[in-house]
């Protein structure tokens, strides 16, 4: 797949479709997000381990709109673009997508049902009818006491690194609420219960677009995604509303963000 993609990213880059193409790329033994262009060597780019490169296409965007960049892109990156572009972060006609399907084991780490983005020339196998276990059964079995008591537990590890927000694609805020001393007092570890992750949970709710960036970077090893898998869950149930729709704006969604 690799050698299909660098034929892809040269091709673009040789007829001058696009400037920049933003993917990853192998320094030292060690997995990086990289800027090609037009005469790179390719030999180093890699597909794997999964990075969220979403977050790169838009700083770039804002730097230049009319730079001409395309973005190796999977499912939940395709997601996270199209909900930056719905707050105005993103132009997504100014972007071209180099789609990749995930295989099936990066798909069922992630619990993803739909694990590739929605281009036609897509790369790789676009698996459509992959059987997903239930990731909350055990969750699901407890009862509101003992679900209190999981999750004091949990918040109780937290070191307050901010690795969860600075990783995450669709934290852009220009003010983060998780800075704010009127909610989260400096030095205080943990953070009061359960303030910093509620207010981080509610603030994704409709945004989150599953791809499990927050929960590994976690060096507590907090489990990050129930909560958002369960809030993805609410918006369906609540709101009929699922994250990455491009025609529909989250209900949430009250105020420009750009």
């Amino acid at each position: 797949m690799e050698d299909e993609v660098r034929k892809r990213i040269a091709e673009m880059l040789d007829s001058g479709e696009v400037t920049a193409v933003i993917a990853l790329k192998d320094v030292l033994g060690m997995t990086t997000p990289c800027v090609f262009k037009k005469g790179d060597d390719l030999s180093s780019l890699r597909l794997s381990p999964h990075y969220p490169l979403a977050t790169l296409a838009m700083k770039m965007h804002k730097m230049d709109p009319e730079y001409k960049i395309a973005i190796l892109c999977r499912g939940c990156d395709e997601r996270a673009l199209l909900e930056m572009a719905k707050r105005n972060q993103i132009d997504m006609d100014k972007l071209s997508i180099i789609g990749i399907a995930c295989d099936e084991e990066t798909a069922k780490d992630c619990n993803c049902s739909v694990p590739y983005p929605s281009c036609e020339d897509l790369i790789g196998e676009k698996l459509e009818e992959l059987e997903l276990g239930d990731a909350f059964e055990d969750y699901k079995r407890m009862s509101t006491a003992e679900k209190l008591e999981f999750w004091k537990k949990q918040f109780e590890k937290c070191n307050k690194c901010y690795g969860c927000r600075n990783i995450c694609q669709m934290c852009f805020c220009k003010d983060c609420e998780l800075e704010n001393e009127l909610w989260l007092k400096k030095g205080r570890l943990p953070p009061d219960f359960p303030v910093y992750h509620l207010i981080r949970a509610f603030h994704l709710a409709g945004k989150c677009v599953g791809c499990g960036e927050c929960e590994s970077a976690c060096p507590a090893g907090i489990p990050l995604m129930t909560i958002n898998r369960l809030l993805r869950d609410d918006m369906k149930e609540l709101f009929d509303y699922v994250v990455g729709n491009t025609e529909e704006v989250n209900p949430l969604y009250t105020k420009e963000e750009f």
